[in-house]
C-alpha cells in the first residue's frame, strides 16, 4: 500500500534524525582518541565532497547566490561553525542521550527569537509551553555544589547559535536549492576545522578510526538528503513532531555504545521540553488554521 505525503514526510523526518544521532555516536567514539578539530576536519571533507556530487547530480549546484542571499549564508555559516563546534566538544564529555536532549529545546527557542526578532504572535498557551519547555531544560543541566556544568552551557550555547542559523535560513529566498545551503555549511565548518589543524597539527589514525570518520561522513550526509526530502513531501505541522525521535535514537545509541543512560531527572526534564515542543507545534499549526476557514 502507498504511503500518503505526510506518513513518508515522517519515515523521512525519523529517518533524517536516526543518522542524524548515529553520525553524533560516531563522532563521540571517534573523538576519544582523535583530536576534535581533526575529526571534525576528516569528517567533513568527506562530507562535502558527497554533497557537492549530490548537488551537481540533483541540477543544484550554484555558487552564484542572488542578492542578499550572500549575507544571509554568510550569517548562516558562522553560526553553523560554532553550534558544531560548541555541540562537539560538549558530546565529547557528556552522555549522548543527554545533551540530545538538551537540543530538543532548539524548536521552543527558534519559536520564541521568531517571536522577539521578526514580530510573529504568540499566545499564551504557546508561551507558557515555552516557559515550561526551557524548566525541563533546567532540569537536565541542573546545577551542582559548584554551578552548572560547563559542558551542559556548551550545549545550551549550540542551541543558541543553531537558532541564529534557523533565523538566517527563514531570510534566504526560495531561489536558493537546499542542497546548497548544506554545501555552504559543510565548507564553512570544515574549512574552520582544516584552519585550526593547521596550528595543533594531525595526528595518525588507524584503520578502525578511518572507519568510524567514513561511518560519520555517510550518517551525515544521509541526514543531509534525508532533510532536504522532508521539506518536500507532507504538512511540516504533522511531521516536524517526528524530530524528537531524535532522543529515542540517542537513547538507545547511548546504551548500546557506551552503556550510559540518563537518571531519572533528566528523563524528567527531556519528557517535559519534548511535551511543551509538541504541543508547540499542534497550536501553530491550529492558528495558521483559523484565518483559512
Amino acid at each position: 500500500m502507498a504511503l500518503s505525503d505526510n506518513a513518508r514526510g515522517a519515515v523521512y523526518m525519523i529517518v533524517a534524525m536516526a543518522t542524524f544521532t548515529l553520525n553524533d555516536t560516531g563522532m563521540k567514539a571517534l573523538t576519544q582518541d582523535v583530536p576534535l578539530f581533526q575529526s571534525i576536519a576528516m569528517r567533513g571533507m568527506l562530507t562535502l565532497a558527497g554533497l557537492v556530487v549530490l548537488a551537481f547530480v540533483m541540477g543544484q549546484f550554484r555558487l552564484r547566490l542572488p542578492g542578499r542571499d550572500g549575507w544571509f549564508i554568510l550569517l548562516r555559516c558562522f553560526a553553523e561553525v560554532a553550534s558544531t563546534i560548541l555541540f562537539l566538544a560538549a558530546l565529547v564529555h557528556m552522555p549522548l542521550a543527554n545533551l540530545s536532549a538538551i537540543m530538543q529545546a532548539m524548536p521552543l527557542a527558534v519559536t520564541l527569537a521568531a517571536a522577539v526578532v521578526f514580530g510573529e504572535k504568540i499566545g499564551w498557551r504557546r508561551m507558557t509551553a515555552i516557559l515550561i519547555g526551557f524548566v525541563g531544560v533546567l532540569i537536565i543541566i541542573r546545577p551542582g555544589p559548584e554551578g552548572f556544568d560547563r559542558w551542559s552551557l556548551m550545549g545550551l550555547a549550540s542551541v543558541a547559535f543553531v537558532v541564529l542559523r534557523d533565523l538566517a535560513t527563514r531570510k534566504l529566498s526560495r531561489g536558493v536549492p537546499s542542497v546548497m545551503v548544506a554545501v555552504w555549511a559543510s565548507a564553512s565548518v570544515t574549512g574552520a576545522a582544516l584552519l585550526v589543524t593547521l596550528q595543533t597539527g594531525w595526528q595518525p589514525v588507524t584503520a578502525a578510526q578511518a572507519g568510524l570518520v567514513g561511518f560519520s561522513a555517510t550518517a551525515l550526509l544521509f541526514g543531509y538528503l534525508f532533510s532536504v526530502m522532508v521539506m518536500r513531501v507532507g504538512d511540516i505541522g504533522f511531521v516536524a513532531p517526528f524530530r524528537y525521535t531524535a532522543l529515542l535514537w540517542a537513547l538507545v545509541l547511548g546504551w548500546v555504545a557506551f552503556g550510559t543512560l540518563p537518571d531519572g531527572l533528566t528523563l524528567l526534564g527531556a519528557a517535559l521540553v519534548v511535551a511543551t515542543g509538541i504541543f508547540t507545534f499542534w497550536r501553530e499549526r491550529k492558528v495558521k488554521a483559523v484565518p483559512a476557514t
